[in-house]
């Protein structure tokens, strides 16, 4: 997915067994993070990021949503461990990495296998990708895209 591309009508289910479909945030500003896997240190900082973030995106009309390929019990566990407030879908077939193509070909220690790319999407109320972040700062995520936010209301 590249800006201007429209989001997928079917999101996924999060780790409450609620389906999230696009129509759910029509009219409202959505950002959907895609990370590798649930309690890894870099996804954890990441997650812990936007939880300390998250009432601030609030304020600014976002919702957000984690992706990983993790179950709902896995995300569960993720979830209350680190007190995130906001939903993650258990994406555990890739449906949804690979729709927004952040399900790719990754190569670590010598060996090449399929993985999520992390990456995060910022999406407009008519459900159009404004905003595509590759280069995540897992430490301060949630300033790095307050601050890009801020950068493009100020350009404008």
């Amino acid at each position: 997915m590249k800006p201007g591309d429209t989001i997928p009508t079917i999101l996924g289910t999060d780790q409450e067994g609620r389906l999230h479909q696009a129509s759910d945030y029509a009219g409202r500003k959505l950002i959907i993070y895609f990370y590798p896997k649930d309690n890894t240190s870099g996804c954890t900082a990441e997650a812990c990021s936007l939880a300390g973030g998250y009432s601030e995106l609030k304020r600014a009309g976002f919702a957000l949503l984690g992706v990983s390929k993790d179950s709902a019990a896995s995300h569960v566990k993720f979830a209350q461990k680190h007190s995130l407030p906001f939903p993650l879908i258990a994406d555990t077939e890739h449906t949804l990495q690979e729709a927004f193509g952040v399900w790719r070909e990754k190569k670590m220690a010598g060996r090449t296998y399929m993985g999520t790319v992390r990456t995060t999407f910022i999406i407009d109320e008519q459900g159009r990708v404004t905003h595509v972040i590759e280069k995540v700062n897992t430490k301060d995520h949630a300033r790095q895209i307050l601050d890009l936010l801020q950068t493009d209301n100020n350009n404008k």
